[in-house]
């Protein structure tokens, strides 16, 4: 009942975040819950991709192998040059955001905040993180964050302990991992975003560029047999075409102004039984036990060897 409780607060709390402090360049991890009951496609494609259409760096970096009930961090690394700005909502120029997801196998959730030691707590300052469904605590997201001043992000996870839980085994285990910086090219809602390359939408001759006051353009385009089509540009975007121009159907009438993307990996970890570890260092010991039984025996051999003249 606490922890529902707790997570509802925490729900709120991050939905009035989004509301009252969003800006016009927004990273979208937290709408993925909106629309995909898994971040994950049957395919393995991580469903931010669906939005972010380009293809963008992303790196993570995880213990080799973890003891159970123990804290440990898993940093997702989103590079990019923070020099570039992108295109905001409005069409201004704007610093890009960043965030992220981490599937992490079943029975690894995010550590409780009085399991961090002073360094995890320091390193995940001002982070917020959120559980992808009540039902799926396993599913981390993240973001948006101002993407200059974190393109590490640090998650503290807590591993289970098989003696307590016992659908979890020791062995290893898979996490997926996705960080996306910049807006995407697509909306959640399926709608195109000003963020990408507007084509024509049927071949001819550019007969007619308008500008409205939004900041927003319509070229018309006329065919050979006099037909007429039109495609809005929104603000942000820069038309490369001139009335008198002829293009083709589906070439492109702006630039490119996406200076963002997305990018997804895979990485393994050990959920490692300490018993196995002790019998390790027993046979170590053991064998280390043995050589020096060797070697005094041997200079034992030579002395009496020695002793008899041999």
């Amino acid at each position: 009942m606490r922890r529902n409780l707790s997570f509802l607060l925490g729900s709120l709390l991050g939905l009035a975040v989004l509301l009252t402090g969003a800006t016009p360049s927004w990273a979208y991890p937290f709408w993925a819950q909106q629309n995909y009951d898994s971040p994950r496609e049957a395919t393995g494609k991580l469903v931010c991709a669906n939005c972010h259409l380009a293809k963008k760096a992303t790196h993570v970096e995880v213990p080799q192998a973890v003891f159970p009930d123990t804290v440990f961090k898993a940093v997702v690394e989103i590079p990019y040059d923070t020099s570039v700005q992108q295109v905001s909502g409005d069409g201004s120029l704007a610093g890009l955001n960043v965030g992220a997801v981490v599937m992490l196998p079943d029975g690894f959730t995010l550590a409780p905040q009085d399991r961090l030691s002073d360094e995890l707590k320091e390193e995940t300052a001002g982070v917020y993180y959120t559980q992808y469904s009540d039902d799926q605590p396993n599913i981390l997201l993240v973001g948006p964050l101002p993407g200059d001043q974190h393109q590490e992000i640090v998650f503290p996870i807590l591993s289970p302990d098989p003696s307590t839980n016992s659908a979890i085994s020791f062995g290893k285990y898979q996490l997926h991992v996705g960080g996306n910086r910049g807006r995407g090219q697509v909306y959640p809602t399926g709608e195109k975003s000003n963020n990408g390359v507007f084509t024509a939408t049927a071949a001819g001759k550019v007969s007619a560029i308008t500008a409205s006051d939004n900041g927003a353009s319509v070229v018309e385009i006329t065919a050979d047999d006099g037909s007429k089509a039109t495609e809005t540009v929104p603000a942000g975007p820069s038309i490369t075409v001139a009335i008198g121009d002829v293009v083709a159907a589906g070439a492109p009438l702006t630039n490119d102004p996406n200076v963002g993307g997305f990018g997804q990996l895979d990485a393994e970890i050990v959920l490692q039984n300490p018993v196995r570890i002790y019998g390790l260092l027993a046979f170590f010991a053991a064998i280390a036990l043995a050589q020096i039984m060797l070697v005094l025996k041997k200079r034992q051999v030579e002395k009496v060897q020695a002793a008899e003249g041999i």
